[in-house]
């Protein structure tokens, strides 16, 4: 498997190399579509299947003899798989099917400043993000000859409790909103603008907490494959992490205009780390 060899980088050669190489391909048609259709949600649209990509390419480089990087995959396409159907059946795949916080993001800052963002962000930047947050699978690759031990099955074990809560903490968010929808449509009064109950009542976005959590028990098989516990391909984890406090920052501003009682929620939830409602402290808000 040769790479692109669209520019010299330290991991040409190396089929985490050739993933970097597709992510530049990846990242300049999203802004090249961006620019055509004005909608600035193509990264969105390609954000669950990419990491996938990239582990069924070190995978299959790896003649699939291995088995940290084959469970690793197999965790990432469980993953992807979730993403894409919640994704899809919220509109995102369709004509229009925008985030509406680049709507926001574009009239905070302006024409210009938006295009600014978009070429430096939006596309290349989030692009390459989502290719530093799949790198442990690098790590993994570089310690192939490691064999799988108890801490692989602890971190197994863990990925998928977190998927299976994050696919209820989807499906809750996603029949309060169809109920929403519903009773807006029947012109009834919503009883409640924004969910509260549920895994909602123990953090205010437990979606994202099991998002990121998820990327970091990644990170920890590249450990258990090195016996390291701090290198490189945990920057994609970190940066993941400012993000999604960036994007619940962004969130929230945007429902505290638009709902007075959002500030009680707030101040009575914590925003990302779900604690037992007694004694429970404010977290990340």
């Amino acid at each position: 498997m040769e790479a692109l060899n669209l520019f010299d980088h330290p991991l040409r050669g190396t089929p985490f190399g050739l993933a970097l190489d597709l992510c530049v391909l990846l990242a300049a048609a999203a802004w090249l579509l961006s620019v055509i259709t004005r909608e600035y949600s193509w990264v969105d649209r390609i954000w669950p299947i990419c990491p996938a990509v990239y582990c069924i390419l070190v995978a299959g480089a790896s003649d699939f003899d291995s088995g940290r990087i084959n469970l690793m995959t197999a965790l990432v396409f469980l993953w992807g798989a979730r993403l894409t159907f919640n994704y899809a059946r919220k509109g995102g795949f369709s004509k229009g099917g925008e985030d509406y916080r680049w709507v926001v993001i574009r009239e905070r800052a302006g024409p210009v400043g938006f295009q600014v963002l978009n070429i430096a962000f939006i596309a290349p930047g989030q692009m390459l993000l989502v290719w530093l947050f799949t790198s442990p699978i690098h790590q993994a690759w570089l310690w192939s000859a490691t064999p799988l031990n108890w801490l692989d099955a602890i971190a197994a074990a863990v990925f998928l409790v977190l998927f299976i809560v994050e696919a209820i903490a989807d499906e809750q968010m996603w029949r309060f909103q169809q109920d929403k929808k519903r009773r807006i449509a029947a012109g009834e009064d919503a009883v409640q603008p924004f969910i509260t109950t549920g895994l909602f009542s123990y953090c205010r976005h437990p979606n994202y907490f099991c998002e990121i959590a998820m990327w970091w028990v990644i990170y920890l098989f590249a450990v258990t494959a090195s016996g390291m516990w701090l290198h490189w391909t945990g920057l994609g984890c970190i940066l993941l992490t400012l993000l999604f406090i960036m994007s619940v920052r962004l969130t929230e501003s945007i429902s505290v205009s638009k709902y007075p009682g959002y500030r009680e929620y707030q101040d009575s939830t914590p925003a990302l780390i779900p604690v037992p409602k007694i004694g429970r402290t404010k977290l990340l808000s």
